[in-house]
């Protein structure tokens, strides 16, 4: 009796715990998030889950594996978030994608395997719960960013005691920036080649601690994920590392994907956007030894697959892509040679101003971003400047306000379920579209003294092809596997017995023949583990 007592309560807390998520107003930490995935993993034999390693800061760093079956040895895509720790949006996204797989797509997991990567910052997510908020993209790792040979001596000071970290403007006839025309909350550089001329300077709110002359250039920075990787690496810059893949979650997450040669590509929610608006083919970059464009050839699969991600998720005026050197939606491109797709996932629509409106002629995004929030009725936003004497500037005006940390890239939970939906649904289209590989059109001939001729062709069923261009061109994607099994007494007189085969496009195929010498049946079986195998018994004559 008892022990049906405790199964019943264990069933009742886990009910609560997702009627609890259902219903839930506001991003997840770090602790709620772990229980969540745990028991997205216990629901499911099609899921389980792993910590690939522990951050500086102690926190896990989890992979989901979707999959039926022998799951490594399936085709597959990764799907990353959490790149840059100011973007929880891409942490919930990844997160939905992986419930709705179980709840409303399994049967995609006949012929897919997912590695979903929910959130790649932990360290720096959890400044969004933090007793002070601020905009954070590095990791726990302690950071000497201004390279003066200390560390931490120049954090944010929350000058208006709000509890979150805005910015600081101070009036001086020799600064850069001025007021926008539209909107004199929000500060723009002024521009001299327009007749403009700035009449203030602009910091993030709070003191020069150390006395250089720098205002916050060195807190607590840690180390971004998303400035880490090996592709243009951008040294001696904050947040970057001392070199690439110095990180614990950096190194973990690699060490992962060079073991899965199953995946053929990799989808990341995060400032890198090549759906809304593809990659343009570059010859000059195209020609480098170190390739900087997308390769052509490679560049139709994208404009393929963005022209589909529009239509499906059908959001315009996208921002420009935030892609950065050391970033990781590039890196799976460029170096790791997989077909990578990137996009926040979401981004303030434009709003088209009324007549009580002054025109927003530059497009300013911060300017769209206050229309659009008032038009939702949003709260918290944003702080109102507040004038405040500061020990920094005796005499001069100063004020403290503007946009709250996070507002613009994370919406209220509340409005992400369609586009939530869409974007699951999408990369079910998506790999729909994935290299299937079949031997078809099996043609046995007696060609006498013995011998036989075996005709077969390897097809690719799928839109996508075996490989992208720059995959083909890495040591990181496997060949095409070809071999003609033999037995006692069988010879390959004419053809190779193992031969591998660079690529085969989408709906396309490669006649491969052999002259064979021997009696009874062989087996021809082909294939990679990121586009399929098929195999065909051929007896011979």
């Amino acid at each position: 009796m008892k022990r049906q007592y405790l199964r019943w309560l264990c069933l009742c807390l886990t009910f609560f715990g997702m009627v609890t998520h259902s219903v839930a107003q506001d991003y997840n930490n770090a602790s709620q998030l772990a229980q969540r995935l745990r028991a997205l993993a216990n629901s499911s034999a099609n899921a389980s889950l792993q910590s690939i390693t522990r951050t500086a800061g102690g926190k896990d760093v989890w992979m989901l594996t979707l999959g039926t079956g022998d799951v490594d040895n399936k085709p597959a895509m990764a799907v990353v978030g959490g790149v840059d720790g100011k973007h929880l949006l891409g942490v919930e996204m990844a997160t939905r994608f992986a419930e709705k797989i179980l709840a409303d797509h399994s049967d995609v997991l006949e012929s897919t395997t997912f590695y979903v990567f929910p959130n790649m910052s932990p360290d720096a997510t959890e400044q969004y719960f933090a007793s002070l908020k601020y905009e954070r993209s590095g990791n726990a790792k302690a950071t000497d960013d201004d390279r003066d040979g200390r560390m931490g001596e120049d954090p944010f000071d929350d000058l208006d005691g709000n509890g979150i970290i805005t910015m600081m403007r101070v009036k001086d006839p020799t600064g850069d920036w001025m007021m926008h025309p539209a909107d004199d909350r929000v500060m723009i550089k002024a521009n001299r080649a327009k007749g403009e001329k700035g009449s203030y300077k602009l910091f993030t709110e709070g003191r020069d601690n150390d006395r250089d002359g720098a205002f916050n250039e060195d807190g607590e920075g840690g180390v971004h994920f998303n400035k880490n990787q090996t592709y243009a690496f951008p040294y001696f810059t904050p947040g970057s590392g001392e070199h690439p893949v110095s990180e614990l979650e950096n190194r973990a997450m690699l060490d992962i994907l060079y073991t899965k040669w199953n995946i053929y590509g990799i989808f990341t929610f995060g400032p890198g956007n090549n759906l809304a608006s593809p990659w343009k083919y570059n010859r000059a970059g195209a020609s480098k030894r170190v390739v900087t464009s997308i390769l052509r050839g490679d560049d139709a699969i994208n404009k393929l697959a963005s022209d589909a991600y529009n239509k499906a998720v059908g959001m315009k005026n996208a921002p420009r892509s935030g892609a950065q050197g050391g970033d990781f939606f590039q890196w799976a491109y460029f170096h790791f040679g997989r077909l990578s797709f990137g996009t926040p996932g979401w981004w303030t629509p434009t709003v088209k101003g009324d007549s009580t409106m002054k025109p927003n002629k530059d497009k300013n995004a911060e300017v769209n971003f206050l229309r659009w929030a008032a038009q939702e009725n949003q709260t918290d936003y944003f702080v109102d400047w507040k004038k405040l004497d500061h020990p920094d500037f005796p005499g001069q005006e100063v004020e403290v306000g503007g946009i709250a940390p996070f507002k613009m890239l994370n919406p209220p939970l509340s409005m992400i379920d369609e586009t939530a939906d869409k974007h699951t649904a999408f990369i079910v289209d998506l790999a729909a579209m994935q290299a299937s590989l079949e031997l078809v059109n099996l043609k046995v001939e007696e060609a006498g003294k013995g011998m036989t001729r075996v005709t077969v062709d390897l097809y690719n069923g799928g839109t996508l092809p075996t490989h992208s261009r720059m995959g083909a061109r890495s040591r990181w994607l496997r060949r095409i596997k070809v071999e003609v099994k033999l037995g006692r007494g069988q010879e390959v007189v004419s053809g190779r017995k193992i031969q591998l085969i660079p690529s085969v496009g989408g709906d396309s195929a490669q006649t491969l023949t052999w002259l064979i010498r021997g009696k009874g049946s062989v087996e021809i079986e082909a294939g990679v583990a990121h586009a399929g195998s098929d195999k065909v018994s051929v007896n011979l004559k």
